[in-house]
């Protein structure tokens, strides 16, 4: 090694390495220390000549078909780290002198054989090069691995939302390249969530992991099933013709998936909802298309669950009406734009009015009156009931502070605000600050509320009674109508809906429910109120089936405050 002053020693039979002078340190020592090292340790003179090669390096290099002699060239290892073949000698000594002349070392990775194998570069002062190579052939499998799984759903082994994106990206790619078409169909499970409830997550995940085998045979190999949420399943279609061939894959979806399954001895059925969006038409990149299916996936639900809907751009337009009308809402109570309204309940037998339910209006300074059935829903559904409801509570509490001393108030309830921990300390605080008795402030509820957490339920429900507050059940008759409700819990009053009173006079049935509804309260000793009372007929009805308390439009419209005075006086003079 003519370019290297150093003095040399032995490193093997054909390999020299430049040692110190040091007495204390001899060559063979040196070298058993650099045969110690797990990475291969090569140095190439000037003229590109392997002058010395640790025991890891022959190893590993001996491995890759690659021998060393003595003063070996270092061209085929050099060809193999530039991954070609250069013309001569001087292309790959120039491209050395390249990193030389920066001070910079190179690193290059390179596949041969079974290994992968990584390799550094280093110039050093002088001319010459110092090569650590490294077999990560074991550490490049298990990033691999991990890369892979970071791409795939733990429960189902289905693409998570990362590779979706990735499949979604590649999909959205050919279409600008070939045109070919694809489609996404975005999954929600109806009825999931009171399995997991129910039965546990145990049988839920169990669960989950059928409907993704479900999924998996209802595609093409060229499509993607995916799941990108608890409940939520996405298809990506490739290689779509027409929308018929997607909509009857929609279609076998929501059959497939709504038949019954057999989990852990538990039969159970549950749905599914799908929402469509097909790339050109309903857009061509990935995050339009997700959000299309979604508005897709929105109206499925709207239309009963259980059904597919394709993209229509009017979704759109209405979504954004929602998102105006949703900010507008959360405005509207520090604005001070909600307000009560009252409607009066008659008692039959006395003649008297003896309370009234407390209804919610939103006075919209463009809108005008927005209905409840337009804000209601949406509130329950962005959590916002909860801070409506209290300030409903608050404000029945101090209106009917001003009114006869023998009249009630009642408030509906909703299961999310049941669900809230703060339902009874409102409560309090509502009476304490307003000074109403618990007896006069009334609680309805619906079927709803005892259907989730019945438990939990139940205690917030003996709370409010060791408070004096009443309790109704409202509505009753619509829903599951469970006898065991009435057992479970002493309801103070029983309200039969109106769709019973308006069809009196033309279906016969509706008098029998009436008259089944006010005997069963009047053996548990509980009020009955017939609602949506229009007519002096249809009290007379009701009166002579046994109903105790009367509400409808033939007592009073609903009324704001400073108008129920005067139908307070309107009754005190009859």
């Amino acid at each position: 090694m003519s370019a290297d002053p150093q003095p040399v020693a032995a490193v093997s039979r054909t390999m020299r390495l430049p040692v110190r002078s040091d007495p204390a340190v001899s060559g063979d020592t040196l070298v058993r220390y650099l045969d110690a090292v797990r990475q291969g340790l090569l140095m190439i003179d000037r003229s590109g000549s392997i002058v010395m090669a640790s025991a890891s390096a022959r190893q590993l290099l001996s491995s890759l078909n690659i021998a060393l002699r003595e003063n070996a060239s270092a061209l085929p290892l050099l060809r193999v780290l530039r991954g070609e073949t250069p013309q001569d000698r001087r292309a790959i000594i120039g491209t050395l002198r390249h990193s030389l002349d920066r001070r910079q070392p190179r690193l290059f990775e390179f596949r041969c054989a079974d290994h992968t194998v990584q390799a550094e570069l280093q110039p050093v002062v002088g001319g010459s090069w110092v090569v650590t190579l490294e077999d990560v052939s074991i550490r490049k499998a298990s990033e691999a691995r991990a890369d892979a799984m970071a791409r795939l759903d733990p429960l189902t082994g289905l693409p998570n939302r990362l590779l979706l994106r990735e499949r979604l990206a590649e999909a959205l790619a050919r279409l600008d390249r070939t045109g070919e078409a694809c489609a996404l169909l975005l999954i929600d499970l109806d009825r999931f969530k009171p399995v997991n409830d129910t039965l546990g997550h145990p049988v839920g995940d169990a669960l989950l992991e059928k409907v993704a085998d479900r999924l998996r045979s209802t595609v093409r190999p060229t499509d993607t099933v995916a799941r990108i949420g608890g409940d939520e399943f996405i298809i990506l279609q490739a290689g779509v013709r027409d929308a018929a061939g997607t909509q009857a894959l929609a279609r076998r979806i929501v059959d497939l998936i709504g038949r019954t399954y057999m989990v852990e001895g538990h039969l159970l059925t549950i749905g599914a909802s799908v929402g469509v969006a097909l790339a050109p038409e309903d857009g061509a990149d990935a995050d339009r298309l997700l959000k299309n299916a979604d508005l897709a996936l929105y109206r499925a639900k709207l239309d009963g669950r259980g059904t597919y809907r394709f993209f229509e751009s009017e979704m759109d337009a209405r979504m954004q009406a929602r998102r105006k009308l949703e900010l507008d809402m959360r405005q509207a109570l520090a604005r001070r734009e909600f307000q009560l309204h009252y409607q009066p309940q008659l008692q039959l037998e006395s003649g008297k009015l003896i309370g009234c339910e407390a209804l919610i209006r939103w006075r919209h300074p463009d809108r005008g009156l927005v209905s409840p059935l337009d804000f209601i829903p949406l509130a329950e559904e962005i959590g916002l009931i909860v801070p409506i409801g209290e300030w409903v509570i608050r404000q029945a509490c101090r209106d009917a502070m001003t009114w006869p001393s023998h009249m009630s108030v009642a408030v509906n309830v909703s299961p999310a605000q049941f669900k809230s921990d703060r339902l009874v300390e409102t409560i309090i605080s509502a009476l304490a600050t307003s000074g109403l008795p618990a007896r006069r402030l009334e609680v309805e509820i619906t079927e709803g509320v005892l259907l989730q957490e019945n438990e939990k339920t139940l205690q917030t429900l003996h709370r409010l009674r060791e408070l004096g507050v009443r309790v109704s059940m409202d509505d009753f008759g619509t829903g599951y109508s469970s006898l065991s409700y009435l057992r479970s819990f002493p309801f103070d009053k029983i309200k039969i809906d109106r769709s019973f009173v308006k069809d009196l006079a033309t279906k016969p049935d509706g008098e029998a429910i009436i008259r089944a509804i006010a005997g069963l309260g009047k053996s548990l000793g509980m009020t009955t109120v017939a609602e949506g009372v229009e007519t002096a007929e249809q009290m007379q009805r009701i009166r002579l089936e046994g109903c105790t308390d009367v509400q409808g439009y033939l007592i009073s419209r609903p009324v704001p405050t400073e108008d129920l005075l005067e139908v307070f006086a309107t009754y005190l003079k009859a």
